[in-house]
């Protein structure tokens, strides 16, 4: 069964100024690479709908929805920032925005119905600073974060684990999920970094991996097959939700591990053997960071390959 891959034209349409990191060239790179790998042929594509207010509104605040939505610019000469100078919408932020969440809520839904055993979400902006009541570190809304609450609300899912494998921790996620003894939260992360949390958690629902820099894959291994392997699979997922960001790869001079493109084939291969065991495969996959853009494309190949199970 092909794989679902979920996204909009409106994602490659929201920049935040010229030589910002998080630019529409990443989903080009993820494009190009998976034709030339011919991965491209085993995709499903479909455009992802807009999220409901209601929808978003189930992780977060309303008031920040209304801030978003009054911050929006209208016309193509304006950029308006929500944060400390990180993060910004131009005209077409807000339209890309609401779509990102709504592939991930279109990702579960292709998953539960069993219309396909996964589904990966190429969108931007990226989600996982996202939190209750703000945005951040280039997020707008929690992608993941709103269909992991579409699965539990439509689905009566009872648990569902996140795993974010991005270099930074997924600070918005573990705001919006911690406590909640329906998710399982793991992040892994570069420590001490951006944003500078997640060192500390304490909710009996969230396993953070805090990382030195240099991290390479034989200790990033070690430290998921201690902490977050045996956790996951004694919860039992009914779903597995991915927060993926490469930004961990060597090659990306966002932070400084160590990790190479076969380290995130590995991580997605063990997550599909716990879906394989406990959830009939069902996996939904949502891009996070990756910015140096070749070895973007080859781990988000490399990801998808794995999730199929063809690798």
């Amino acid at each position: 069964m092909n794989l679902a891959f979920i996204s909009h034209p409106s994602c490659k349409e929201h920049r935040m100024g010229t030589h910002h990191p998080e630019c529409p060239e990443r989903l080009y790179a993820i494009q190009d690479r998976l034709i030339a790998s011919g991965m491209e042929m085993l995709l499903t594509h479909y455009d992802a709908p807009a999220a409901s207010v209601e929808q978003l509104a189930r992780v977060h605040d309303r008031d920040y929805l209304q801030h978003i939505f009054d911050s929006a610019p209208q016309d193509g000469e304006t950029l308006a920032w929500i944060d400390g100078g990180d993060t910004a919408m131009n005209q077409h932020t807000l339209e890309a925005a609401l779509h990102s969440a709504g592939a991930a809520i279109l990702g579960v839904d292709l998953v539960m119905s069993d219309r396909h055993h996964a589904a990966f979400c190429g969108v931007r902006p990226p989600g996982h600073h996202a939190g209750r009541r703000n945005g951040g570190g280039f997020c707008i809304f929690n992608n993941l974060a709103v269909g992991a609450a579409h699965a539990l609300e439509q689905h009566g899912l009872e648990r569902i684990a996140i795993v974010d494998v991005d270099v930074h921790h997924g600070d918005g996620t573990e705001d919006i999920f911690s406590g909640d003894e329906r998710v399982l939260f793991c992040s892994s992360f570069q420590h001490p970094f951006y944003p500078g949390t997640g060192a500390d958690s304490t909710a009996p629902n969230v396993i953070n991996l805090p990382l030195p820099k240099l991290t390479d894959g034989a200790a990033y291994k070690a430290a998921v097959e201690s902490a977050w392997l045996p956790r996951i699979d004694a919860f039992a997922p009914q779903l597995i939700m991915i927060s993926a960001g490469f930004d961990g790869h060597i090659e990306d001079d966002m932070a400084h591990f160590n990790l190479h493109t076969a380290d995130y084939g590995w991580i997605t291969r063990e997550l599909r053997k716990l879906a394989l065991k406990h959830c009939q495969e069902r996996v939904v996959s949502c891009l996070e960071g990756g910015y140096t853009l070749s070895a973007l494309g080859r781990c988000v190949s490399t990801h998808l390959d794995e999730l199929i199970g063809h690798a």
